[in-house]
């Protein structure tokens, strides 16, 4: 199996910066993308940024220019650098990975809380 931790989350005033991270550890044979969602109270849950081992990178249109997904392979975390944080963003915001460890499959993480607020 494939566990997910997360952290650096937390409340930041509007305009500030934060950065999450993410370490998979576990059974892990392979790991193919791994990204951010997040979910917003009363609102569906939303993909952030994406990163594939090829170093593809996609981005919400509402986060770009502002959020910068970054991985360490060597590790098996993946970052999240966020900027010029606004209310809007806040929401809770969960790591996932497309990993091979019995059989390739989605993990998740167990979410952690931003709160962008004055």
């Amino acid at each position: 199996q494939v566990q997910l931790v997360e952290s650096g989350g937390g409340l930041v005033q509007p305009g500030g910066s934060l950065r999450l991270s993410c370490a998979a550890s576990g059974s892990i044979f392979s790991i193919n993308a791994m990204g951010w969602y997040r979910q917003a109270p009363g609102k569906q849950r939303e993909l952030v940024a994406s990163d594939t081992s090829g170093g593809s990178t996609k981005y919400a249109d509402s986060v770009q220019g502002r959020f910068t997904i970054s991985r360490n392979n060597a590790k098996n975390t993946v970052y999240l650098q966020m900027n010029s944080l606004k209310p809007e963003d806040t929401a809770v915001y969960y790591c996932t990975a497309y990993a091979y460890s019995d059989y390739w499959g989605d993990y998740w993480g167990q979410g952690s809380q931003v709160t962008v607020s004055s």
